[in-house]
């Protein structure tokens, strides 16, 4: 393996870890400074805004990575510089409408959830369209090969939210989240500074229409959208249903029982992002069988791994949780050992994220999300009601299992015939 390669893999891992230790960072500082009630506040806002944002985001960074990797090794320029200022118009665009209609339903939230929330909301409809700019960016970097770039940049945005929640966190709800927009925007403003001189090294011609590619290009916008939608269901729906089942206190203490998901996805986020990388520009050079090897690989060394670290978090949970969240939290400790089973299944389930993108099949990540949204979403309500965030984390474990039974499916079928996992249209 080439001395570069190795360093730079090694600093996206060392930048990957470092930003998510300053976010996790930054929500233990802000457990620690809110209240239960408060936190849940604060977490139901972010909840809105994640489930608004990519409810209704086209997922065009993801386009463009897929097909920037496609058209740069040809050498097709002038459809890679169309092909960028369409991923951008089409991502902010989405944003903006996001964002809207954030703004538009914020004074139905006191009443649904019976708590102030109609404040914070407003200041935070600015948020997916700062997140639109940002995601745009990284992807160049990523097209640029150089994701150990892009991980050290999550360091500075998580750097910078950490700051903004220590200092306005102890002020409020609506002070925090006012802290995290100025926070944002100062993020997104030096990404998309780097972001705009990695694109000015590459060949600038002038653009072209995409041509017979644009139909597939389209598609592909249109299932990675959806699979996106249905993962922000996925993730930001359960707290928001907790809310209405439950009440706001809950909700906190099953924001502080996904410790256990952040972290573990925290240990495999730099191989992730070497994975979409790689793994899209090596399936585009036709090294198909060598990518779905790696993803086998993979998913057997971080079983090995869960095997050993499951049982040793579920027994020092207690501990930890009074440790870092104070014991105001203690009633969460059930609700995170619950969610530690969640995380180890997908930890080791990582590659989904990355794989539909990088082989040009996002419709895959609709069809497993989709089937994992329809087994979570009708029992989250009875059993958030019934056991507050414990029942809520079970419901979780349960739609996670039959998620990873749907992918097991499809890989297999993957590596039965791997060519049949090209893209609909083949590039001329």
């Amino acid at each position: 393996m080439r001395p570069r390669l190795v360093r730079r893999r090694a600093a996206t891992a060392l930048g990957s870890y470092t930003s998510t230790a300053l976010g996790i960072l930054g929500s233990v500082v802000a457990m620690r400074l809110l209240a239960p009630f408060d936190f849940g506040r604060l977490t139901l806002v972010l909840a809105t805004v994640g489930l608004f944002q990519l409810l209704l985001d086209l997922t065009s960074e993801e386009a463009l990575v897929k097909y920037g990797f496609r058209f740069s090794e040809r050498g097709d320029w002038a459809r890679f510089g169309r092909l960028l200022r369409v991923a951008l118009a089409a991502k902010s665009g989405s944003a903006i409408v996001a964002g809207l209609l954030i703004a538009a339903t914020a004074p139905l939230a006191d009443a649904l959830f019976d708590a102030e929330l109609t404040k914070p909301l407003l200041i935070a409809a600015a948020l997916p369209l700062l997140y639109s700019f940002e995601s745009t960016a990284a992807s160049l970097l990523v097209l640029r090969g150089r994701y150990d770039v892009r991980a050290w940049f999550l360091s500075v945005t998580m750097a910078v939210r950490l700051v903004a929640i220590a200092i306005a966190a102890p002020h409020g709800v609506t002070a925090t989240v006012v802290g995290l927009v100025v926070g944002q925007v100062v993020a997104t403003s030096a990404i998309a500074t780097v972001g705009l001189v990695a694109f000015r090294r590459f060949p600038q011609v002038a653009s072209v229409p995409l041509g017979d590619e644009r139909p597939e290009i389209l598609r592909f916008v249109l299932h990675s959208s959806l699979g996106t939608g249905l993962v922000s269901l996925r993730g930001w729906i359960a707290p928001i249903l907790l809310g209405v089942a439950s009440d706001v206190r809950q909700v906190g203490f099953f924001r502080a029982a996904q410790a256990p998901q952040q972290g573990f996805a925290a240990l495999t986020a730099p191989v992730r992002m070497v994975m979409l990388t790689e793994h899209t520009r090596d399936w585009e050079r036709g090294r198909r069988g060598e990518v779905l090897e790696n993803v086998r690989r993979y998913s057997l060394a971080a079983a090995a791994l869960m095997l050993v670290a499951v049982p040793v978090f579920w027994w020092l949970m207690p501990d930890l949780v009074r440790l870092v969240l104070t014991e105001r939290y203690l009633p969460a400790v059930d609700a995170a050992r619950v969610m530690l089973l969640a995380a180890a299944v997908q930890l080791v389930y990582g590659w989904t994220k990355s794989l539909p993108v990088s082989i040009g099949r996002p419709n895959l990540r609709f069809v497993a999300h989709g089937i994992e949204t329809a087994v979570l979403i009708p029992l989250i309500v009875p059993l958030g009601r019934e056991w507050g965030a414990t029942g809520a984390a079970v419901a979780v474990v349960a739609s996670t299992l039959v998620f990873a039974a749907v992918w097991t499916v499809l890989l297999l079928r993957l590596r039965r015939d791997p060519g049949a996992a090209q893209p609909e249209a083949q590039p001329a």
